[in-house]
């Protein structure tokens, strides 16, 4: 789908060109985002949002473009805005938006696009037909502050200067200067003070944040436009030897070309589907180069590697150590990416402190903060994956001994109560004030789903983590620590078997033995994990009856739900303020990512049922043509029409439906298996 239609005007609906959403990233963190018609309706809309050295981080140095084509007979066309009255088709091409104006006998195409690795944004207009004497107008207009940020702070004063077609807006300290630049057949500027009204930003309103706020403007550049010679307005934090070294045309080739190359990388190549393609470039938008943390690059280099992340989901998220984990193999592995596979799991590696892998990077932090109990398991089940498709052998050698000393400190014992229990070999975890599996909702010292105790999926998770590296340390000639590890691993099967069936419910409890009660029967996904799993810790006469529970009560068209509707505390919707979002947050609200487990499980256990695991992704897939185009969303309310809710692009929502697809197709592919090592060692 390397044309992905997302208006066109008599045939989609104009609600569309401010419901739908389009995202442009740069791979070293920064992007630029939209509506279809241009209009503001979040704090985050930006054309140029740059990835700044820490502590500054994503920064917004170009807001809006008020664009307008002057006729020779005096009459005015606007290019976009809230009604967006000229704008024939907005298309996505190999991912990059395209904007097409259709007006009194004139037709304009509008390109954008951010070349990898910098902080750059070129937008390209090109006047396909029209009389002579076509006038191009832009206005830039400005409030640079952090991404997430607020709207409504008051503007300071800019320094705008002008050296030979050389525009330079100085912000002040601590920003860097934006730099401007516009070519085209002629093309001038005018200082003008703009008296433009403050914008209402919808979206933030509805989310309870600050949602009114202006924006500063001082001046316009003027292009005179004639068929077929394109007028580009670039915008850099880069320098001026940068940005104006190369003709953006060449620069847009570069792009192009880049984003065919990762296509051809792909595991399937030429046979990728429409909607696998475009997943395949939804899933370059998240794999970064963190240019803020530059010590860590310096680390990475030396030892012949690049750091490489992944941002969880845009606009606000940054990188998590769990979403990055579960996404590893559909936004890599999948895609061909083995070596920045490896470097990912290497910078994560370098980052496990008494045992654990951290739970996020703060905006513009180098530290990270380490508060979870899942992340670090699912580094081993994000490892497993990769020596399946690479057997590299030598790299699991090198990471080894953290293996085994993550496994000993949650023997022993860690931060935040994460421990095994001596008496029945299981996992248990929590702490007052902190969530610490991936339901972490958290607002102020509200902690809205602890799941304090043995959690089921962090249990399935530890059994897979044992068994995993037992297979390892055996592949490596450790016959001893197998033995040893096998022994932990029998002890928590057993005990997870007798103790997590609700005999009364037909399926697993959420958690046991926390502080408030011996058992949570809450019915939530999360049980699926000990079926999906590589090595699945739940005893298999049991599967059908949790498959079929989750299917009839949790599986919705777009994913799954956190929690069965009519349980205590289940929210239908996801909307209003933080507050009223994060009670939903984990209480029903649909979740992308739970399609990949559900397939796993319903695959495993029912491996004649093919064409109905097909059927249950194809809603979800159908998000690529809404409200984030070519891209998934976070979330979805839990009840029809499934509206999508949280982030417009997510991760794990990509990487999760890319594997499913894989799974569920009529020629699925032939990778190793998580037994790969000891077959390659041998």
């Amino acid at each position: 789908m390397t044309n992905l239609i997302g208006y066109r005007r008599g045939e989609t609906p104009v609600s569309a060109l401010t419901e739908r959403e389009w995202l442009v990233a740069n791979g070293i963190g920064g992007y630029a985002s939209g509506t279809l018609s241009g209009a503001i309706t979040r704090r985050f809309h930006g054309l140029l949002v740059a990835a700044l050295r820490n502590p500054l981080g994503r920064t917004m140095m170009l807001n809006q473009l008020t664009e307008w084509l002057e006729l020779g007979d005096g009459r005015r066309v606007s290019l976009g805005g809230d009604g967006a009255a000229s704008l024939a088709e907005f298309r996505l091409e190999l991912g990059l938006p395209v904007w097409r104006f259709e007006a009194d006998g004139i037709v304009v195409e509008k390109r954008l696009f951010l070349p990898a690795r910098q902080n750059t944004v070129f937008v390209r207009y090109l006047l396909v037909e029209g009389p002579p004497g076509v006038v191009l107008n832009l206005r830039p207009a400005i409030h640079v502050r952090p991404h997430e940020g607020s709207v409504s702070t008051e503007l300071p004063t800019y320094t705008l200067s002008l050296t030979d077609h050389r525009f330079e807006l100085a912000p002040g300290d601590p920003y860097p200067p934006l730099r401007l630049h516009v070519r085209g057949a002629r093309t001038g500027f005018v200082m003008e003070r703009s008296e433009q009204n403050p914008i209402e930003y919808a979206i933030e309103a509805a989310r309870g944040y600050d949602a009114r706020g202006a924006l500063w403007s001082r001046g316009r550049f003027d292009v005179d436009l004639e068929p077929g010679v394109p007028a580009t307005l670039a915008a850099s934090c880069e320098d001026w030897d940068v940005l104006l070294s190369i003709d953006p045309a060449e620069l847009y080739d570069f792009e192009l070309d880049r984003r065919r190359n990762l296509l051809g990388r792909s595991v399937r190549g030429a046979e990728l589907s429409d909607t696998e393609a475009t997943l395949v470039l939804a899933a370059d938008q998240f794999v970064i180069s963190p240019v803020g943390r530059t010590i860590d690059a310096v680390r990475a280099r030396a030892r012949g590697d690049s750091l490489r992340t992944v941002i969880a989901g845009y606009h606000w998220f940054t990188d998590w150590g769990r979403d990055t984990m579960i996404s590893l193999e559909g936004l890599c592995l999948l895609t061909g990416r083995h070596r920045e596979a490896r470097w990912i799991l290497r910078t994560f590696a370098g980052y496990v402190r008494d045992g654990l892998v951290p739970n996020l990077f703060p905006e513009g932090s180098h530290k990270g903060l380490y508060h979870t109990a899942d992340a670090t398991l699912w580094f081993f089940h994000a490892l497993e994956r990769y020596l399946a498709y690479t057997a590299d052998i030598p790299f699991l050698t090198e990471l080894l001994p953290l293996l085994e000393d993550i496994v000993a400190k949650h023997v022993a014992g860690t931060r935040f109560g994460i421990h095994v229990d001596a008496d029945d070999g299981l996992l248990s975890q929590g702490e007052d004030g902190y969530a610490l599996t991936w339901m972490d909702a958290k607002c102020g010292d509200w902690v809205v789903t602890p799941r304090r105790g043995k959690a089921v999926e962090i249990n399935a998770l530890w059994y897979n983590a044992l068994v995993a590296l037992s297979t390892w340390e055996r592949a490596l000639g450790r016959p001893d620590e197998a033995r040893a590890l096998d022994g932990r691993a029998a002890q928590a099967r057993a005990s997870f078997n007798a103790r997590f069936w609700f005999q009364g419910g037909g399926y697993l409890y959420d958690v046991l033995d926390g502080p408030d009660a011996p058992f949570d029967s809450s019915l939530r996904p999360n049980q699926l994990f000990a079926i999906s799993l590589p090595h699945p810790v739940l005893d298999e006469a049991r599967w059908p009856a949790v498959v079929e529970i989750v299917r009839a009560t949790l599986l919705t068209p777009v994913g799954l739900r956190s929690l069965a509707p009519g349980s205590p505390g289940y929210q239908p919707t996801y909307h209003g303020d933080l507050r009223t979002r994060d009670a939903a947050y984990h209480q029903g609200t649909v979740w992308s990512w739970l399609i990949g487990p559900y397939v796993d499980a319903l695959l495993r256990t029912y491996p004649e049922r093919q064409a109905e695991a097909r059927a249950s992704v194809v809603g979800l897939a159908g998000d690529l043509a809404r409200a984030g185009l070519g891209q998934i969303a976070e979330i979805f309310d839990a009840e029809a029409p499934y509206l999508s809710r949280g982030c417009v692009a997510q991760a794990w929502g990509v990487a999760e439906l890319l594997r499913a697809l894989e799974r569920v197709s009529d020629t699925p592919l032939r990778i190793q298996g998580p037994t790969s090592t000891r077959n390659a060692q041998r």
